[in-house]
């Protein structure tokens, strides 16, 4: 079997994002009460509790993908989707402080086990929620989008803007390459992304022009200004990825 992970990603550079991204959040989550943290984020149906939560969870989940590439034993992300979701909301419903609490546990535990993991070991292959068999070197991959895309859901005033240039650029070829998997195979697609035909949820991605950080919200499905079409017309909104 055939890990699926991007060759050129860079390792170092992906643990790096995880701690920038893991500090947005800190800081994000620092000037919250309660108030604020059940107030709504960015992401529909979702509070600022809802996103906490769900980061947690998730470092949670991917510390099971690093037990599985230390010992070789298979250890998925989620027991199920509905577990999944129940956690999240579940964690909604906590008190700010131990939220607060459980993602910082969970960043550190994730952290921790990352560090301990040896070259060998950052090679063997796991399998995450999606159902891809990727190596366990994609993981701070898989959690760098998490910490730095939710620091900005938090709309607290972390935004695109602010993530690294070069997260960013790297996070506008793993949208693309996915949207263009779900995308209608007869749309049009950004050139060198390749159309895979499957059947279509979502639209095909147009070619769009605007500031990077702008151009990236508008792939994540976020709120974003001043992209727009070949035609000079405003980009219509894509739904929210991730």
């Amino acid at each position: 079997m055939n890990a699926t992970t991007r060759a050129t990603r860079d390792l170092r550079a992906a643990l790096t994002w995880v701690a920038e991204g893991t500090v947005l959040c800190r800081k994000v989550l620092a000037g919250l009460d309660e108030t604020s943290y059940d107030a709504p984020s960015t992401l529909p149906g979702w509070t600022r509790k809802h996103v906490v939560a769900h980061l947690a969870g998730n470092a949670e989940a991917l510390n099971n993908l690093v037990h599985w590439a230390r010992t070789g034993e298979p250890t998925p992300m989620y027991a199920s989707p509905d577990e999944r979701t129940a956690a999240i909301a579940s964690g909604a419903r906590l008190p700010a402080d131990r939220l607060t609490a459980w993602f910082e546990e969970s960043a550190q535990t994730l952290t921790d086990g990352m560090a301990a993991l040896t070259a060998e070991q950052w090679r063997a292959e796991v399998v995450t929620a999606q159902g891809r068999t990727v190596s366990a070197s994609e993981i701070p991959w898989l959690r760098a989008r998490e910490v730095l895309v939710h620091a900005v859901d938090l709309d607290s005033g972390v935004r695109f803007a602010d993530l690294p240039a070069e997260f960013r650029a790297e996070l506008r070829v793993d949208i693309l390459a996915k949207r263009a998997r779900t995308a209608d195979p007869t749309g049009t697609v950004v050139p060198t992304v390749p159309t895979v035909p499957t059947v279509p949820t979502v639209p095909a991605v147009p070619v769009v022009h605007g500031p990077p950080a702008e151009v990236t919200a508008y792939l994540a499905g976020r709120p974003y200004e001043g992209v727009t079409t070949t035609d000079g017309a405003p980009a219509e909104p894509l739904p929210p990825w991730l």
